[in-house]
């Protein structure tokens, strides 16, 4: 490590700390030759293969920004992007590779999204999954109607339900009743 002020590339670290949530180190230096001091900060590449084969950094504002797009005019807060992001860099850290390609970031993409927002997760899942037809968006949406029906314990039918009796805005309802 070069000094920022004299040059000399010998230096001795003082200290040693985490940062960033352990995402970091943050070390204190002294330079050997003109014994300033200096702050360096070391934290792990990691890099996104794209589909061009053109390599760049991971950025969580670039997912922020992807994901904005697909809650565009939807009540999703910005600290919940900023969230969503965060989660989306820990889960694709924890693959332990320093190049990841960018079709394992979208994936890390939609879970989170997913539990977000619906309608923003159907978006990013038309574009990132390439549906080409409605039968696409049908079968994704059916997805979503039996995940949700499968966590209100079981529970069938709609409001007003009672024992034996139809609900009131039953698809199908008998004419004349």
């Amino acid at each position: 490590m070069r000094c920022p002020f004299c040059r000399h590339t010998d230096s001795r670290v003082v200290d040693s700390r985490e940062a960033d949530e352990g995402q970091a180190i943050r070390r204190r230096r002294s330079c050997s030759s003109c014994g300033k001091r200096f702050t360096t900060v070391e934290e792990p590449v990691l890099a996104v293969l794209k589909r061009s084969g053109v390599t760049e950094p991971f950025s969580r504002d670039k997912v922020v920004r992807g994901v904005a797009r697909a809650c565009q005019g939807r009540p999703v807060d910005p600290d919940a992007l900023a969230q969503l992001a965060h989660k989306v860099e820990e889960t694709v850290r924890a693959g332990g590779t320093a190049e990841v390609p960018s079709q394992e970031v979208g994936m890390a993409i939609l879970g989170p999204l997913r539990e977000l927002d619906e309608v923003a997760y159907l978006r990013f899942a038309s574009v990132y999954r390439n549906f080409s037809c409605v039968a696409d968006f049908e079968a994704e949406i059916a997805d979503l109607r039996g995940s949700r029906d499968g966590s209100v314990d079981g529970a069938v039918g709609g409001a007003g339900d009672t024992a034996g009796e139809p609900a009131a805005d039953t698809v199908g309802a008998r004419a004349g009743d």
